[in-house]
């Protein structure tokens, strides 16, 4: 079953919590904004422990999908929860907005 999400906020976003039982196989990501790029951060966290980057400050062009197909993790047994950031280009610029979809 996916997850949709759309993001539209610098914040960090939790898009799986640890404990939701939920297997992530591929994540796809959407640039949504009609004029501006943006930098994505994608990780791993889990308490004590620390994050994990699968994606760090990652250009994501205007108009352009990633697809991250290089994980498998089970949100149940590792304790890990599934985190995004967005970041603007440049000072002034609108938010940020990107749809994720988890498989």
């Amino acid at each position: 079953m996916a997850n949709f999400f759309n993001i539209t906020t610098e914040l960090t976003q939790e898009l799986v919590a640890a404990g939701d039982n939920i297997k992530v196989n591929k994540i796809s990501l959407a640039n949504l904004h009609a004029s501006q790029s943006c930098n994505v951060d994608l990780y791993i966290e889990k308490k004590l422990t620390g994050k994990f980057y699968l994606l760090n400050k990652t250009l994501l062009p205007v108009g352009a999908t990633l697809i991250y197909d290089d994980t498998e993790f089970s949100t149940s047994t590792s304790g890990f929860g599934l985190y995004i950031k967005l970041n603007k280009i440049e000072v002034g610029d609108d938010s940020p907005a990107v749809d994720v979809i988890i498989n």
